[in-house]
């Protein structure tokens, strides 16, 4: 349920403490002193429930979302800065003892604006004002809106929780059979998947993510093919993070005549069926019915689990 929240003040300790850190200010500092009373929260409570839980200010969403695109960050590092970042906290006008939230709530926030249409009320307005005040340059020969933002952004969350599932799906296969994984694991894998995707910067510019992306998808399916070769021990591709991987890859990717790509918007399952994280695959599940998540887990799978 939304709560109608005006662009109050910036508490005063926030404002103290951000103004001694960034001495000249900062990008998400000035966008803040441009922000105003550009809009408020009313002007959106009808993309919101009457009933359930309180959402998070509409307007704070929307700058986290712009901030995350021009700073190049996942959902996951979004959700750090949040917490960490003081100039952060000035931006949104939160304490600075404000816990943020969770990372969740930014795919929510996009998928509410994309199904009610109600981008170009929101982001758009946005980017327009700072933009005009020179604040967000635009791109190429086009403005940035809110299309591009939320295509970015969802193209790189997408990105790393590729690249996170393989590393998830490695590290329980290591624990289970090290000399299988030895055996199977390219050079080049120690070091990409060496630690937790979201620790460094995805690659930035389109050409540098789609070779990193095709990097990624190659290696699940080549460590998916591995599984189901013979003398694979039935035990490894049953792995909870093993049936993870399978069921990513054949939810984001699509592997034709040997060549691999991402599967288009208009290809994927609905938002409430597929799950962003390796960590969390039960949201896979969460808007099915009962009888619709038995049907989908008694799916009969090839050579075992995976």
């Amino acid at each position: 349920m939304l709560r109608p929240e005006p662009i109050g003040a910036i508490p005063e300790e926030t404002v103290r403490v951000a103004r001694a850190a960034f001495r000249k200010g900062s990008l998400a500092m000035q966008l803040r002193d441009e922000l105003g009373t550009l809009y408020t929260d009313a002007d959106f409570a009808d993309l919101y429930p009457n009933l359930g839980q309180p959402a998070l200010s509409p307007w704070r969403l929307a700058l986290v979302t712009v901030l995350q695109f021009l700073e190049n960050l996942t959902d996951r590092q979004v959700a750090d800065q949040v917490r960490g970042r003081v100039d952060w906290k000035y931006a949104l006008g939160l304490e600075l003892t404000d816990p943020g939230f969770d990372r969740s709530v930014l795919s929510e926030f996009r998928t509410r604006l994309t199904q009610n249409q109600a981008e170009s009320r929101l982001l758009d307005r946005m980017l327009e004002h700072f933009q005009t005040e020179g604040l967000i340059r635009a791109r190429g020969h086009q403005r940035t809106d809110s299309t591009h933002v939320l295509a970015a952004v969802r193209r790189l969350q997408r990105l790393e929780s590729a690249a996170e599932t393989v590393r998830a799906a490695l590290n329980a296969l290591s624990g289970a059979d090290p000399e299988w994984v030895r055996r199977v694991a390219q050079p080049e894998w120690f070091e990409r998947y060496g630690h937790r995707v979201e620790d460094y910067r995805l690659p930035k510019g389109k050409a540098a993510r789609e070779a990193y992306g095709l990097a990624v998808a190659t290696d699940g399916f080549t460590l998916l093919d591995a599984l189901n070769g013979e003398g694979t021990p039935e035990g490894l591709r049953c792995l909870p993070m093993v049936k993870v991987l399978g069921q990513w890859w054949a939810q984001n990717f699509i592997r034709e005549e040997g060549r691999i790509r991402w599967r288009r918007g208009d290809e994927l399952a609905p938002s409430g069926e597929r799950f962003n994280s390796p960590y969390d695959p039960e949201a896979a599940y969460s808007s099915l019915a009962p009888e619709e998540v038995a049907k989908k887990r008694s799916q009969p799978r090839e050579r075992g689990c995976v």
